[in-house]
């Protein structure tokens, strides 16, 4: 079914506030490297690529598997897995790497709430 998604206008977020400017080299002189500073969402076979080759860092402590969802009807809070990042307005690199900050459309698994699409 179709769920209405109220998206309302929230604070941009910079990409300064979203990575962090990671030095390496022996003189850390190269900056190419980030590291992302939010919570993200990657999903059950993502595997990390060689630190030569990662130009995104999404660190292990801030990778999110499961989200809290309000019930429209019984106003009661459940503990859903998370299926993927739909989309993130704030910018569609944010969307790619999972990025999940406030207004972010995140797609979860409902089965066991057992809702009823009408």
């Amino acid at each position: 079914g179709r769920w209405n998604v109220p998206v309302p206008k929230v604070r941009p977020v910079g990409e300064d506030e979203v990575f962090k400017v990671m030095r390496s080299g022996k003189r850390n002189k190269k900056q190419w490297k980030r590291m992302v500073a939010k919570v993200t969402y990657v999903g059950d076979t993502f595997t990390r690529k060689p630190p030569k080759y990662e130009r995104f860092i999404r660190p292990s402590g801030l990778r999110m598997k499961k989200a809290h969802v309000t019930h429209p009807e019984l106003q009661t809070t459940f503990s859903l897995d998370i299926i993927g990042v739909k989309k993130n307005p704030q910018s569609s690199l944010y969307t790619s790497l999972g990025v999940i900050t406030k207004g972010t459309v995140i797609e979860v698994n409902v089965s066991e709430l057992g809702l009823v699409t009408p």
